[in-house]
């Protein structure tokens, strides 16, 4: 994370209202949908979602559902470079109560709880009152790839484009604690945004970080995503952003900040988004009894964007690979591509780094040395050598998979 002087992304009222042509939308709404779809040829259950074009800010995305909105990424976009476009980053809301239109001017985001005072920030003041900063980071919800779960389990059938990568601008979550005054025997701080329950039962979606955590120099609070305002769907006017972790932390529309003094007893900390406390979180189809830890840090994935399952190239001819890394909680430090099926592995050309917590391009040459169908494997290692598992990785919750990646294709 670096000190930035550039100006933060100007707040404009347009955006800021979300409203974009979609006067009364409300975001909460239905918006019609073309019914073209997308077969991912995945068994198991559906797997040929909708697309759609309908939302405000928002390009051609994979509707899993309308409300509260999921948009999935589609997998093309990670071809054409390591940030992923504003109009096509991946949207996933818990409750769909949040606002479709926000006033800028009254806004307010609050500190409180542990603290030597409160304070209530205005935009302004956030963007204006403390030093801005930049981090690159994947923003990946913990059940991206779930559909590939074998048995399928419940959740939002993500293929692989519940992630993409921005380089978020805002302030370092440190400098506003501070700013508040942490109270010592302070021990967890906790996050809400604007959203709250459909129904009066239901607990409102808060998620909480160790202390340490909070005040390390990378938890930011932001207000700009790729030199751009945030969309709205991605949490204008602030979010959290926590790199390295899943983004069920990355509380959008961010307007409450309460600092603990005993630990959050929270349904979303306490008791949601758990998985085995197990090697890579995995267990069995109907095995019982193993416990259960929350789910924090991103694991270590790699991806073939060039080539897809299914395509055709020339046997006994140079082709050439080329895909997409991130090492989870740090840096990548390698990523191997495999010809046969991972009887074998050859070393890839890493591109440019943009930081620890982001996408990095690697790409590679191989040829193919005879006609008929062929697998193609790449894993990732990353810079505290966790390598990527090549066993399945199951879970009921369908979190965390980062199995070593699958690509047939067939040399003519």
């Amino acid at each position: 994370m670096q000190d930035q002087d550039v100006p933060p992304p100007r707040l404009t009222r347009r955006a800021a209202l979300g409203r974009l042509g979609v006067a009364g939308l409300s975001l909460m709404s239905s918006p019609a949908f073309a019914q073209q779809t997308v077969d991912l040829h995945v068994p198991g259950g559906p797997s040929s979602p909708v697309i759609t074009t309908s939302y405000p800010q928002k390009g051609r995305m994979i509707l899993q559902r309308s409300s509260p909105p999921w948009l999935e990424t589609p997998f093309e976009v990670f071809d054409k470079g390591v940030f992923t476009p504003n109009d096509q980053h991946y949207v996933s809301w818990h409750w769909a109560t949040f606002p479709g239109d926000v006033n800028v001017d009254s806004y307010r985001l609050s500190v409180r709880g542990h603290v030597n005072q409160n304070l209530s920030l205005s935009l302004t003041d956030t963007l204006q009152g403390f030093p801005r900063v930049e981090i690159a980071a994947v923003n990946q919800c913990a059940g991206n790839s779930r559909i590939y779960a074998q048995p399928r389990v419940a959740g939002a059938q993500w293929a692989n484009g519940g992630m993409s990568n921005a380089l978020w601008t805002g302030v370092r979550l440190r400098d506003v604690l501070d700013r508040a005054g942490v109270r010592a025997g302070a021990i967890q701080v906790r996050f809400g945004g604007v959203d709250e329950p459909v129904i009066p039962e239901a607990p409102k979606f808060l998620k909480s970080l160790p202390i340490d955590h909070a005040r390390d120099d990378e938890v930011m609070i932001a207000f700009g995503m790729n030199g751009e305002q945030l969309p709205l769907l991605n949490g204008f006017p602030l979010r959290l952003v926590v790199p390295g972790w899943c983004a069920v932390y990355w509380v959008k529309m961010l307007a409450d900040i309460e600092v603990l003094d005993q630990p959050d007893t929270n349904y979303w900390t306490a008791t949601g988004y758990r998985v085995p406390d197990t090697p890579h979180n995995t267990v069995k189809p109907g095995e019982a009894g193993f416990k259960l830890v929350p789910v924090t840090r991103n694991a270590p994935r790699s991806f073939i964007t060039k080539i897809r399952d299914g395509d055709s190239l020339p046997a006994g001819s140079p082709a050439s690979v080329r895909g997409i890394a991130f090492g989870g909680d740090c840096g990548v430090a390698r990523v191997d591509l495999s010809i046969d099926d991972g009887s074998s592995w050859q070393p890839t050309q890493l591109g440019a780094d943009q930081g620890k917590y982001g996408f990095r391009q690697w790409q590679a040459q191989f040829t193919l040395p005879a006609r008929g169908l062929h697998t193609l494997k790449v894993r990732c290692t990353n810079t505290s050598n966790e390598v990527q598992p090549a066993f399945w990785i199951w879970n009921p919750a369908g979190y965390m998979f980062n199995t070593i990646e699958t690509t047939h294709v067939v040399a003519t």
